[in-house]
């Protein structure tokens, strides 16, 4: 003997069938529709963090170019000093051009402030340095130092 089924025979299981398959689908694609969003954002913002970390590699390559061209100690008033295009260190992809100019525009001057204690027969000889540094994905930045060196006058 079987039980008699109150759902079934009020008819609210025929009304109800196949309602959780559309209802666990649907959220199914909310849920997916979510994930890829949230994947491509992620993908998006590792990008940019990428490009800001090569930009500032170039800006520290440029800097390497101004500080070696310093160190260096090769100072032409007459001719520019050109460094082609080397890496920043050994196995690097980074590479950094500089050159070092006489500054024909300020030329040579008296030493600022007067030398203080160096006496006189010293003139300060203006250099300007031009770096620039290359990184991946095209990153270049571009940087100017002016300084000066105190050398002998031409008293």
């Amino acid at each position: 003997m079987t039980r008699p089924d109150p759902l079934r025979d009020t008819g609210v299981a025929a009304a109800q069938r196949g309602a959780a398959l559309v209802v666990g689908l649907l959220l199914l694609l909310v849920l997916t529709i979510l994930a890829i969003s949230g994947m491509t954002t992620a993908t998006l913002e590792l990008r940019m963090v990428g490009n800001y970390q090569y930009e500032e590699r170039a800006f520290q390559s440029a800097e390497t170019g101004v500080e070696r061209a310093i160190v260096g100690g090769i100072y032409n008033t007459n001719v520019p000093t050109v460094v082609a295009e080397a890496p920043v260190a050994e196995g690097s992809e980074d590479t950094v051009e500089y050159t070092v100019t006489f500054d024909e525009e300020r030329g040579v001057t008296s030493v600022p402030g007067g030398g203080y204690s160096l006496g006189t027969g010293f003139e300060a000889y203006h250099f300007v340095v031009d770096s620039t540094g290359r990184s991946n994905r095209d990153a270049v930045s571009e940087h100017q130092q002016s300084f000066y060196i105190v050398g002998p006058g031409s008293n």
